[in-house]
């Protein structure tokens, strides 16, 4: 009988200790699931820019080719041997200047000839005028010697020009390129000799869309640079081609731009700006601040946590708490007549209470919502926003990617996402 009693009894303490584990494994379980059910996330660092009116200075942003004002390949129109090359790479030339020197010994010994067949011509057409003074010449042969002089006169001329296509001149002052061809060499009329470019004004061709055409016009002003960033040169337009493109819709465009120190270079890629009347009033926030997305492009304002947002109840400030326990001691706690009074004590209790007061209690609560927006024109980083944000408003403008509606933030503007690091660290 006591050997019964004695495994009942364990039997029991087993089931007890079974029930016990069980028991704390859902408790435990329960308890973890409550704590991440209501755990909040930790705030999130962003940095943000406060939204106000400003001046909006729009533009016209287009991709150009640079070109010479004037520039051409120069070649021969006759071919021959040449001689002598009278230039050398990136020599600047005055107009009508040799560059190049065929041979031209048989076209020099056919002109000497030709010029002494003009001067005797001309000496019978002087004789024929004479005979004719005097009556014994008839008019017959006074026309044959006039025909004669002014042929050989052309054939002259002729003979000249042959001459001077042995040389090959400057068109207009600039400067030259490589030369393309040998002494000795044997040239074809059209063979390439050289390039010449003239550097000091420069020309830039790009194209727009057809709905920005009635934003341009003769003599506005336009920027140009290698890149957006760096736009240091600046011309007018000079022309706009009155027919669009059926094919791409686009508008072809001409500038001009001063060239003096030769930095732009014929056939040069570059970026360019049309700069448009400058407006007023106008919202606008850094283009890091947007996020584009399939429902529409959003930015991210922070505004203060609401009162079911924030924290559940705020702490007692020590100030309070030492007023409710000398309230509750009573007047047990009185001082003697002669004793101080216990205001004189506040303004120290105070003082320790400020400095005990977490950093949490002193700023307010943020948060974050989600505001979706429509979007303008851009320029130099910035972007129109034409509606969902008004004065006043303080938007994220870094660290996106981690944030979702609602969320509590931390605001840290010792970052500007909009300048290097390199001059965030020189500051």
């Amino acid at each position: 009988m006591k050997r019964f009693f004695i495994i009942a009894g364990f039997l029991l303490l087993l089931a007890l200790v079974c029930v016990g584990i069980v028991g704390f494994n859902f408790m435990r379980d329960a308890g973890i699931k409550q704590f991440f059910a209501t755990m909040k996330p930790p705030a999130a660092t962003v940095s943000t820019v406060i939204v106000k009116p400003a001046e909006w200075t729009p533009g016209v942003e287009a991709i150009g080719t640079v070109n010479a004002v004037r520039g051409v390949d120069l070649t021969v129109e006759t071919s021959g041997i040449v001689k002598d090359i009278l230039f050398h790479a990136n020599q600047k030339v005055a107009a009508d200047a040799v560059l190049l020197q065929l041979d031209d010994a048989v076209e020099k010994a056919d002109l000497v000839a030709q010029k002494a067949q003009a001067a005797s011509d001309q000496a019978a057409l002087t004789r024929a005028i004479e005979l004719q003074r005097r009556g014994v010449g008839t008019d017959a042969t006074l026309d044959a010697a006039r025909a004669a002089a002014d042929a050989s006169a052309a054939q002259v001329n002729k003979l000249q020009a042959v001459l001077d296509q042995k040389q090959l001149s400057a068109p207009f002052g600039g400067t030259v390129g490589i030369p393309r061809i040998d002494i000795g060499q044997y040239l074809a009329p059209g063979n390439s000799v050289v390039t010449i470019q003239d550097l000091d004004t420069m020309r830039v061709d790009f194209t727009v869309p057809e709905q920005q055409l009635p934003l341009l016009k003769i003599g506005q002003t336009i920027k140009l640079g290698s890149s957006l960033a760096d736009m240091s040169f600046a011309g007018s337009i000079r022309g706009i081609d009155p027919k669009i493109d059926p094919a791409s819709r686009l508008v072809s465009i001409r500038g001009e731009v001063a060239n003096p120190e030769g930095k732009l270079t014929p056939g040069q890629f570059v970026q360019l700006r049309v700069e448009l009347p400058q407006e007023n009033n106008v919202i606008s926030v850094p283009q890091t601040a947007v996020t584009t997305s399939l429902y529409g492009d959003y930015v991210f304002v922070v505004q203060p946590a609401k009162p079911a947002q924030g924290a559940a109840a705020a702490p007692a400030k020590p100030d309070e708490q030492k007023a409710g326990a000398d309230k509750a001691s009573g007047d047990t706690a009185k001082p003697a007549d002669g004793a101080s009074k216990p205001a004189d004590t506040k303004p120290a209790d105070k003082a320790a209470g400020d400095a005990a007061k977490p950093a949490e209690a002193q700023q307010p609560a943020l948060t974050i919502s989600q505001v979706f927006v429509k979007l303008g024109r851009r320029n130099n980083g910035m972007v129109e926003i034409v509606e969902g944000l008004k004065d006043g408003d303080q938007v994220v403008t870094a660290g996106q990617n981690r944030l979702f509606n609602g969320m509590s933030v931390a605001v840290d503007n010792t970052i500007d996402p909009s300048k290097s690091a390199n001059k965030q660290v020189q500051q």
